[in-house]
């Protein structure tokens, strides 16, 4: 349903003719970015000033406000609910699409030199700053930080509260190594860069770093906080009231003292360490624009965190618990799927929402159970033809047997985070759904099974997953693979697998794991993405160039691919060979397990599925 931002919009142009910037009044121009202090992918609901102004509520996209204009700028894998939620104040800029200016080169084009354009500065990263302002000062208009929040003030007592949960501590039967293991790896390569300090400000990294996770963010288990590390020093900056119980043992256990400062002290602490210390001072250019303009330029060391880096390659236990918990999270999966296929047949009504809860029922009788690890995407016939659906009361549809089904769900363990896309067809699908189907199968077969040198960036092997669709002028607009947090956020970098360049990816390396997801979408009518997460492992192969070294991947979802959707013609003999191995090693995994908890009717349901073909 379509929001009436026409009074949002007028109040908010009224501040920007108002606002003091410097010795001037007013700003032209007003951008309000789709993240929150820590460039948060995910938010909480305080921080989703965007939807709020725009009544468009994707995860990504940024809105310009000019004194006479409202744009949305999002990309591919929004286009379509954009569409259908701004109201005619907006005007949506297709991201991606040939012909379409970038935010910079629009404002430059549309503004008058002199021109001030305002942002909060807390809210867009560094990079993004940068990028923005090379192209506006081309123009002769200024980018400007305006610290108090325009969008607060239109919001205003409406505005939800930040969140203040409890902090938890996480065990190190979950965790695998301690603070002051990871800690002296930071430090090693802080003094490999001469920095005398690192500031961190992704909740992600904190929240692995010191082994502890909450639940600021639905669906994430981090909590609001900064961090600053040195030789001699841990210091969090958080809410004192969201510490844990059990933090003094907690600090006893991983042999570290963290000195704790209040949250609001970040820019402080920065200033003080400025004047205090005399080398580089380390921040991530994916930093805020505000934490990074505390720190002179000749002093700033912009790279990627060493822990950023580090959380990307897990450690033997995380890795083990990673295995462990999609194995869990694969009955959980067959069952959901036995239980719908069953329900449709008896003719009994399950819905988009109904379908979603039954799903979460079944992970939530599973050992280590958290929660979900983003909203589920419970998605049928025209809805699966936009890849970030979410159903709600309104736009709920009845899944049926003749339509696709397309359902990309996660969960929360404490020894893992998983992500899985499956769709199917519990009908007659059309000649044109099973060709599409068996060609993204292909793409993510020949990205699974693929071999390639150490460090390869991800970039290098996202053809292998398109290449089948681009034969016969079909494609998809999102990227193929991202890496996944270990009880942590579900998207997180510092590498992907994409047709775009990726800044900070590092390269791939063993025990990294990241998704496997191909896709194809028929707008308005259906969709289609297979989904696994992959543990990259070390591949055995013949010759070892310049001595490298080869990787390859290993799947370690646990869930059949539904066999009715291929056209076994398409596919060649050594697909059919990896599709069938999967299905055997899926059966060989979860029929004891399914066997033991004396769940027959899952495993028949099972045993169908992984039927070679």
């Amino acid at each position: 349903a379509r929001s009436n931002t026409t009074q949002i919009l007028s109040q908010l142009r009224e501040l920007m003719k108002s606002v003091q910037v410097g010795n001037s009044t007013g700003i032209v121009a007003y951008i309000v970015p789709s993240t929150d202090a820590h460039q948060s992918e995910y938010l909480s609901r305080h921080d989703e000033r965007r939807a709020f102004v725009t009544g468009f509520d994707g995860s990504a996209g940024t809105a310009v406000v000019t004194t006479n204009a409202a744009l949305l700028w999002t990309d591919s894998r929004y286009h379509l609910q954009a569409e259908q939620q701004l109201d005619e104040n907006w005007e949506l800029m297709k991201q991606g699409l040939s012909g379409v200016p970038s935010i910079g080169s629009w404002l430059a084009q549309n503004l008058t030199a002199g021109s001030l354009v305002g942002v909060d500065p807390r809210l867009m990263s560094f990079r993004a700053w940068d990028t923005i302002e090379t192209q506006l000062i081309s123009a002769e208009i200024q980018l400007v930080p305006i610290e108090d929040n325009l969008v607060d003030k239109v919001w205003g007592e409406d505005q939800p509260a930040q969140n203040a949960n409890p902090i938890d501590t996480l065990q190190l039967q979950f965790a695998g190594m301690t603070i002051a293991k990871k800690w002296e790896d930071v430090r090693q390569q802080m003094k490999q860069k001469s920095a005398d300090a690192l500031v961190v400000s992704a909740l992600d990294e904190i929240a692995w770093l010191l082994n502890l996770r909450g639940s600021d963010i639905e669906f994430n288990p981090v909590f609001f906080s900064y961090m600053i590390v040195t030789e001699n020093k841990l210091q969090l900056f958080v809410d004192l009231v969201k510490i844990p119980a059990d933090f003094d043992s907690h600090q006893l256990r991983n042999n570290v003292s963290i000195t704790l400062s209040s949250y609001d002290k970040i820019s402080l602490e920065i200033r003080k360490i400025v004047l205090t210390k005399k080398s580089h001072i380390w921040i991530a250019p994916t930093s805020s624009y505000f934490l990074t303009a505390l720190i002179p330029e000749p002093r700033r060391l912009q790279a990627v965190t060493p822990v950023n880096l580090l959380k990307a390659v897990k450690n033997e236990v995380e890795t083990q618990g990673f295995v462990n918990s999609h194995i869990r999270d694969g009955v959980a999966l067959c069952q959901y799927f036995a239980w719908l296929e069953h329900e449709l047949k008896l003719g009994r009504e399950v819905d988009e929402i109904t379908g979603a809860e039954k799903l979460d029922y079944f992970r939530a009788s599973k050992d280590n159970y958290v929660g979900p690890s983003f909203e589920t995407i419970s998605a049928s016939g025209p809805h699966a033809s936009l890849a970030h659906y979410t159903p709600n009361n309104d736009t709920k549809r009845r899944i049926t047997d003749k339509e696709i089904y397309l359902c990309d769900s996660g969960a929360q363990y404490l020894d893992g985070t998983t992500d899985v896309t499956r769709t199917l067809h519990f009908g007659e699908p059309t000649d044109f759904e099973k060709e599409a189907y068996t060609r993204v199968l292909k793409g993510q077969l020949s990205l699974g099974s693929a071999v390639f040198p150490a460090l390869v960036k991800g970039q290098v092997l996202d053809t292998l997953a398109r290449k089948a669709l681009w034969d016969v002028g079909l494609d998809y607009g999102h990227g193929t693979g991202h890496g996944v947090g270990h009880y942590l956020n579900v998207h997180e970098g510092p590498m992907a697998v994409g047709p775009g360049y990726t800044a900070d990816d590092p390269g791939l390396q063993a025990n990294m794991f990241i998704s496997n997801e191909p896709g194809f979408y028929q707008d308005d009518e259906f969709g289609i993405r297979i989904e696994d997460i992959v543990q990259i492992v070390p591949a055995q192969t013949a010759y070892n160039f310049t001595n490298r070294g080869a990787l390859t991947f290993r799947t370690v979802t646990m869930c059949p691919k539904q066999t009715k959707m291929i056209k076994k013609e398409l596919l060649s003999e050594a697909e059919v060979k990896l599709l069938n191995g999967y299905h055997q090693l899926v059966w060989d995994t979860l029929a004891p397990i399914l066997a033991g908890q004396r769940d027959l009717f899952t495993l028949s349901w099972l045993k169908k599925e992984v039927k070679a073909i």
